[in-house]
């Protein structure tokens, strides 16, 4: 299954990838994508985070996103997905909306690598809190939407991005410095300028397994079918590349 790989890295190195553990949140254009090449590299253990269904406006770009699975979970059709690719991989699917409460379960699987999909601003700063704090290595995508030019993603420290002026980039870096982080999270960001011929915005209420209500605000990107997969595919290649 992996001789292609082992071509490249060999056997011992096929190996050892299937010891390693990677979590991943946000299954959308970004995390679907990064989720699949991870599995398709040989990683053996993949903890996948998402409360959300497929919608009709998720299949310009989302992986397990067709006609014929509109309303299904998206973590589930990833468990199934990603076992059919890989029969020995071991999956550890959550069905929630990510919120500190979940933190406890993410110490408890204990990842080797996080990747962060999130678009939801309150829980992706939550999450890159907590990934910085107890030491995870961590690579968040910034950068996937209002955008058309996959070739203009580039990845570097938050203290290294080229353009800090994309309200999106900003507003994270803003509230990371709140809580004194300046430095040490690797992110995929895009030196393309966003644009968007509307803007579209919605108000969120979500309930949490644990029973927790969140309402959220939310501006919805446009989106094309080639940032956003080759944001996530660019983090695979990170991860990958850092574990071995």
């Amino acid at each position: 299954m992996f001789s292609r790989n082992e071509l490249y890295w060999g056997s011992e190195m096929q190996k050892f990838l299937a010891t390693k553990h990677v979590a991943v949140f946000g299954l959308g254009g970004v995390g679907g994508f990064c989720a699949e090449m991870l599995a398709r590299a040989g990683v053996g253990e993949l903890t996948i985070i998402d409360f959300d269904k497929v919608a009709l406006s998720n299949i310009n770009r989302q992986i397990v996103a067709l006609n014929s699975t509109i309303g299904q979970d998206k973590a589930r059709l990833f468990e199934l997905r990603l076992k059919d690719i890989n029969p020995a991989i071991k999956i550890n699917p959550i069905h929630d909306f990510y919120s500190e409460k979940l933190n406890k379960q993410i110490l408890n699987v204990n990842p080797d690598f996080i990747a962060d999909a999130i678009d939801t601003m309150r829980s992706k700063i939550s999450l890159l809190d907590f990934s910085y704090n107890n030491q995870f290595p961590i690579i968040s995508s910034f950068g996937a939407g209002n955008r058309i030019a996959p070739e203009e993603l580039y990845i570097c420290d938050i203290s290294d991005i080229e353009d800090k002026n994309s309200p999106f980039t900003s507003n994270i870096l803003y509230r990371l410095k709140k809580r004194n982080i300046r430095k040490g999270i690797n992110v995929v960001v895009s030196k393309e300028k966003p644009f968007s011929t509307d803007k579209v915005k919605i108000v969120e209420n979500i309930k949490t397994k644990n029973g927790e209500e969140i309402e959220f605000a939310k501006i919805i990107p446009a989106s094309t079918p080639f940032v956003a997969s080759t944001a996530g595919i660019l983090m695979a290649s990170f991860i990958v590349k850092n574990l071995v």
